[in-house]
């Protein structure tokens, strides 16, 4: 079978051989502190597991793997401040295996080491080399070592998750209103969207500080402080496309939108609370499709269960006794329970649906599921996964959600960060309409005006990585 033809980068791509970059710090701190974390949740299932045994063979056997797995994951970890090779993923039975290490043959040697490797390959090997470690057992295949971090960071949110619940449900109590007049600029409608979607970018707890309630009186009154308000709200986004985005909604009708998630936990609720305000409050879109992804991936990613459990979690009243800082009043959980009951509704009427089955195994192939944990860019997609560019293009927008997803669009390369957007997707561009929602985490950014940089190196030395700024990117089909 030929090798596909890639996208041939007119840059560098980001690299730890550059010792300023984050490359360089995720290799240096970022992995070990992934991978240690790691081991801790393995070791601490191995004790649960050695407390309460019963001896079976069973039981013994995943003591065993278990034991293997820390083993595996220690030697990766030595590898990787060795500077040694990446080496080829063992056939494990799971997906994309082959992709990584037909690409790892390459390079050449001095550039197929953890110090030199490009980050883009590097960083999403890790977590398919992790993976093999546990899809080549028998008792730990289904086992997400990141799912405990990810509970836990949801249910810290329990304030931002209340509060945002309430304002979403009052939106709907006052649908009619909001949807009069909605293709005038400066509408109620726009208003609330802008409040909506600039949580969703965020998405975390300190930034809801600055989202209204979305009652319709108050919605009329920031109308008229509008433009001041929210420009308040998004001077740090370094690039906004907002307007565009909210532009080419109002053309919609009974239109659909496709996430292509990133973090589960606080920041899937937002895109939830973004997705029901879209299909409940807007004449404009009927459907929202979610793309999670198949293996456990950069540790907070979503997977198929962590959707439906995010939803399942809102109606237990326990769920976030422990992390509330206030205890839930009753009103509290009628308003999640409303919420939950309703984004179940949209479940079973296919108003939101998962690209992929909510019952999918790790590691399994499904036609829309396998392209997210590759380590291609999206520059490549329309090359290595032209059934899942078909799919998007059925789409009449698709948000890509994060640091991640950013750095895929582009290629994670030193593009100059006045490079128009549009030439930095490459193939990709005109292919379909897209929105690119990232806060800065990492080296690689496009798009900005002439300036910014020189300004920002010089205000805030850290605001490519420090996630303070953000980049909202559209870019239409043609």
């Amino acid at each position: 079978m030929p090798s596909p033809e890639l996208f041939k980068l007119p840059y560098d791509r980001v690299s730890p051989k550059d010792k300023q970059s984050f490359a360089y710090t995720t290799l240096v701190k970022r992995w070990p502190v992934v991978l240690t974390n790691v081991v801790s949740a393995v070791s601490n299932v191995n004790h649960e597991i050695s407390m309460n045994s019963d001896n079976s063979p069973e039981t013994q056997e995943k003591l065993e793997e278990g034991k293997k797995i820390i083993s595996q994951i220690s030697q990766m970890k030595y590898d990787m401040s060795h500077n040694a090779a990446l080496t080829p993923i063992e056939n494990d039975g799971d997906i994309n295996r082959e992709c990584y290490n037909d690409e790892l043959k390459t390079y050449p040697d001095h550039d197929r080491r953890w110090s030199t490797m490009n980050w883009l390959f590097a960083e999403c090997y890790v977590y398919r080399r992790l993976r093999s470690y546990f899809a080549s057992t028998v008792h730990w295949k289904d086992y997400d070592p990141f799912f405990g971090q990810k509970a836990e960071t949801y249910k810290s949110s329990s304030t931002a998750i209340v509060h945002l619940a309430k304002a979403m449900n009052q939106a709907v109590e006052e649908k009619d209103e909001l949807v009069k007049e909605s293709e005038k600029p400066g509408s109620a409608l726009e208003i609330a969207f802008m409040e909506m979607i600039q949580a969703d970018l965020w998405g975390n707890a300190t930034d809801l500080s600055l989202l209204i309630d979305l009652k319709y009186e108050d919605l009329q009154k920031l109308q008229a402080v509008g433009a001041a308000a929210q420009e308040e709200q998004a001077k740090y986004i370094l690039r906004n496309d907002l307007g565009k985005a909210w532009d080419h909604l109002k053309t919609l009708k009974g239109g659909r939108v496709d996430f292509v998630l990133d973090n589960a936990g606080f920041e899937l609720f937002t895109d939830l609370i973004l997705a029901d305000f879209l299909v409940s409050c807007t004449p404009f879109v009927d459907q929202v499709v979610f793309h999670p992804k198949a293996i456990p991936w950069f540790v907070s990613d979503v997977l198929p269960y962590d959707f439906t459990w995010a939803i399942d979690s809102l109606l237990d009243t326990s769920f976030f006794a422990s992390h509330a800082s206030t205890p839930l009043t009753p009103d509290d959980l009628a308003s999640l329970s409303a919420l939950a009951a309703r984004w179940k509704r949209h479940l079973s009427s296919g108003r939101f649906k998962l690209s992929v089955p909510e019952d999918t195994k790790l590691g399994k192939a499904t036609p829309l599921g396998r392209f997210w944990t590759t380590q291609y860019s999206f520059q490549d997609l329309p090359e290595i996964a032209p059934g899942t560019l078909q799919e998007l293009r059925r789409s009449d927008l698709v948000i890509f959600k994060g640091d991640l997803n950013y750095r895929k669009l582009v290629g994670d390369a030193w593009w100059p960060t006045t490079t128009p957007f549009e030439e930095a997707l490459g193939p990709l561009a005109g292919k379909i309409t897209l929105l690119s929602l990232r806060t800065n985490k990492a080296d690689t950014i496009v798009g900005l005006e002439e300036g910014i940089e020189e300004r920002l190196n010089k205000e805030a030395p850290d605001w490519r990585v420090s996630g303070k700024y953000a980049v909202v990117s559209f870019s239409k089909r043609r």
